[in-house]
């Protein structure tokens, strides 16, 4: 695989282009971890979805890292798929990591790729990689998009 400012480009509208997959995963995800600790959670729109895959992007450090992992989750296919699933939730997991962010979002971030990827599944035409891509971006997004009580406030710890 070679990753150039154009691959990262393409890398970059193939995630625009899934917000109308993604964003209703990432809006699953929320109701169901709301109503699992009780709380209400934000919706989000593919508006502000694109918005933070931009804001993703546009850090070039980061948008290379990123795109390599796409790439890979989008082109990886097991015969069978059974026995290569180790692979993809290995990446599937640092993708949604790394696109959520520092701590505590990033592992976060990781937990909840593993929570959504068991409720994604794609087509059976598709790669086997392709849902848990889908999953690691809907978990990944979904830490960085605000809409979550506790990230909205100062936190009681913080030491002047």
């Amino acid at each position: 695989m070679e990753l150039t400012p154009a691959r990262v480009r393409d890398e970059r509208d193939w995630v625009v282009d899934r917000a109308d997959r993604v964003v209703p995963i990432i809006n699953d995800v929320r109701d169901d971890l709301g109503d699992i600790f009780d709380t209400d959670v934000d919706r989000v729109t593919e508006a502000a979805y694109r918005r933070e895959v931009d804001a993703v992007f546009a850090n070039g450090d980061l948008a290379v890292n990123v795109a390599a992992m796409v790439a890979i989750l989008r082109d990886l296919d097991v015969e069978g798929d059974y026995p290569g699933f180790i692979v993809d939730e290995i990446v599937g997991r640092e993708l949604a990591a790394t696109i959520a962010g520092v701590q505590p979002l990033r592992t976060l971030g990781e937990a909840t790729f593993h929570y959504a990827d068991v409720h994604v599944h794609g087509p059976a035409e598709e790669n086997a990689g392709v849902d848990d891509l889908e999953a690691a971006l809907a978990a990944g997004f979904q830490e960085r998009i605000p809409g979550w009580d506790w990230t909205e406030r100062e936190s009681p710890f913080a030491v002047d």
